[in-house]
């Protein structure tokens, strides 16, 4: 049994496309790879864990952010 967490950034939803344009261009300027995340993006991550050749992770935390945030 593994146990991991992915936490996603700003990812280009429903929920984060009706936030004012002002304000997710805002948003945008403060991450360095300058754009918002796909949902695939994310899906990836996860299937990753969830794989046998991720076997061997436990316990991690797979920031996929853009960098926006970093540990």
């Amino acid at each position: 049994i593994t146990v991991n967490v992915v936490c996603p950034g700003y990812i280009a939803t429903e929920m984060v496309m009706v936030v004012p344009e002002k304000v997710r261009d805002s948003i945008v300027a403060q991450i360095p790879v300058g754009r918002l995340g796909d949902a695939n993006e994310i899906a990836r991550c996860v299937v990753f864990l969830a794989s046998d050749e991720a076997s061997f992770i436990t316990g991690a935390t797979l920031t996929a952010n853009g960098g926006q945030y970093m540990v």
